[in-house]
């Protein structure tokens, strides 16, 4: 079959469209971006496109063309693309395909996707069913619980930061925090199945592994794999939750959101021996998952880092606010000595100094905005080495300082650069 997978680029998508290759499909992905993702599956074709604005009929009439079925694995937990991506731009492809023969369309939901979870996540997902159920094409709907595989993303990227931090692992007070985990290669079997199976058209499906974990026993399953002990938790209570959550939607980067924190609350475990029957395959357990692939180094070094990444990204941004403010508010005296050591007029010097201070403001607004680190790295390393060439050329005396005035940017520098290593989540 010639199947298009829409959100091919995401933790989920790369899973189906492995798996859909593997089957002998000819598969065509779509992603906001496609260069790493041409290298990854050169036996794909690939389509970049921004699905938020992807809202009209005509932006899929010609790529639905001999296309026979429609896996779409797109998601967005937060942020003004939710509801263009989860129900706007399926009602336009659905039109599209409708008008093209596509023969049937596979919906990755969520098994949150109730009536009774409140989350603007939840309630957009049950949108975009509805939007498919109506569309008068054959469909399949999978709302799988929460999802791993030997990698991670999301929430079991969340999970496994917990798991390796120090002394006692953080949990929400209160019991019912329920998931049934389902290895990616399951779910991307489930989506490949639904592509061709006549007997799961029509059926809402919830993708899940055969058993039940509260919050607690994942965390310690984890924190078993890592290789980290055992652990102890400590309770959170909701309310400094919720908090934490908020402060996560504000700066739009933590690891915890209103809605991962709502979307865990509201429970996610589901019926595995219904799904095993309707899907005619049982999946894997977490414990043989874990048991088959054994932590590595690199699954460590990432559970320590998850929440050391938005640290590492603050940390930088504060550094260059609070340079700009100690340049706008002490730097006349400093900014004297540099203008008679380099030669220049004392206009001219002040100027610089403004001008500076300025631009450290752009630079640790370039930190939060740049979320890949790309062109923050590149920036704030062509800013730390020019200063220290500079102040080295005019003020040489600043090496032998006892507190490291100039010392302190190599170790600036190098943390720099691990930033622009872990930036990227994706």
């Amino acid at each position: 079959m010639r199947i298009l997978v829409l959100g091919a680029g995401g933790f989920i998508g790369r899973h189906v469209v492995a798996r859909l290759l593997a089957d002998g499909h000819a598969v065509t992905g779509v992603a906001r971006s496609t260069g790493a993702l041409e290298q990854a599956f050169p036996d794909a074709r690939w389509l970049a496109m921004d699905l938020g604005k992807a809202v009209r009929g005509e932006d899929w009439a010609d790529r639905l063309q001999g296309i026979d079925a429609v896996v779409n694995c797109a998601g967005v937990l937060r942020g003004a693309d939710m509801d263009p991506v989860h129900v706007a731009m399926p009602r336009a492809l659905h039109a599209a395909a409708k008008v093209a023969g596509v023969k049937r369309v596979v919906l990755l939901s969520a098994i949150s996707a109730r009536p009774d979870v409140r989350t603007d996540y939840a309630q957009s997902k049950l949108a975009g069913e509805a939007a498919l159920r109506e569309s008068g094409l054959e469909w399949t709907i999978l709302r799988p619980s929460l999802v791993y595989a030997e990698g991670s993303y999301g929430g079991t990227s969340l999970l496994r930061g917990l798991a390796a931090l120090p002394w006692a692992v953080p949990v929400p007070a209160g019991q019912g925090h329920g998931f049934s985990p389902l290895h990616a290669a399951d779910l991307a079997e489930a989506a490949a199945r639904a592509c061709t199976d006549p007997a799961m058209a029509g059926q809402v499906l919830e993708p899940c592994g055969p058993r039940d974990y509260e919050l607690r026993d994942l965390l310690g399953l984890y924190r078993e794999w890592l290789g980290f002990g055992p652990a102890r938790f400590l309770a959170v209570p909701l309310p400094l939750m919720r908090l934490l959550g908020r402060v996560g939607d504000l700066t739009g980067s933590g690891p915890v959101s209103t809605n991962s924190l709502e979307q865990l609350l509201a429970g996610n475990a589901g019926d595995g021996a219904a799904f095993a029957k309707s899907a005619g395959f049982a999946p894997r357990s977490l414990e043989s998952a874990l048991r088959d692939h054994p932590a590595q180094v690199q699954d460590r070094w990432h559970a320590r880092l998850f929440f050391l990444a938005p640290a590492v990204r603050w940390v930088l941004a504060l550094l260059w606010f609070a340079s700009a403010l100690a340049g706008f508010l002490h730097g006349a005296e400093w900014t004297r000595q540099f203008g008679q050591a380099a030669g220049l007029p004392q206009p001219l010097a002040e100027l610089a100094r403004i001008a500076t201070s300025a631009l450290d403001i752009g630079v640790g607004l370039l930190v939060l905005l740049d979320r890949r680190g790309r062109w923050a790295t590149m920036v704030q390393l062509a800013m730390v080495l020019g200063y220290t060439v500079v102040l080295s050329w005019a003020l040489p005396q600043l090496w032998a300082d006892p507190l490291g005035a100039m010392l302190k940017n190599l170790p600036v520098l190098v943390l720099i650069l691990v930033h622009g290593a872990i930036a990227d989540s994706r």
